[in-house]
């Protein structure tokens, strides 16, 4: 499934617009206070862990919004937002959030 920021997709005529889809994920609670704690220990480093595990938050958001989309018989989703919230009790969770609108394209 194509997949695109972008309000259209180059040499492709949208056929129709099937409507807002979204996926998201939920990362618990440990992670951050522990990423948190990392940064301070890492001054201008990069954490590979939490890149990774951050990495597979989007990833599943994104194959959620994919599903979604499929789903509602679409061919692609375009306008995709991608958003990082942070939850839950003293913000011990982080949401991903992918969304966009599902098309079918002519």
């Amino acid at each position: 499934m194509i997949t695109t920021t972008t309000p259209s997709i180059e040499g492709k005529a949208i056929q129709q617009y099937l409507g807002i889809v979204t996926g998201e994920s939920v990362i618990g609670a440990n992670i951050f206070r522990d990423l948190f704690a990392s940064v301070r220990d890492i001054v201008g480093g990069r954490s590979a862990s939490y890149e990774k595990v951050l990495a597979g938050a989007r990833t599943t958001a994104l194959r959620e919004m994919e599903e979604a989309a499929a789903a509602l018989g679409a061919h692609a989703v375009v306008g995709v937002n991608l958003d990082y919230e942070v939850l839950g009790t003293n913000n011990g969770m982080l949401m991903v959030t992918a969304s966009g609108t599902a098309v079918q394209l002519a």
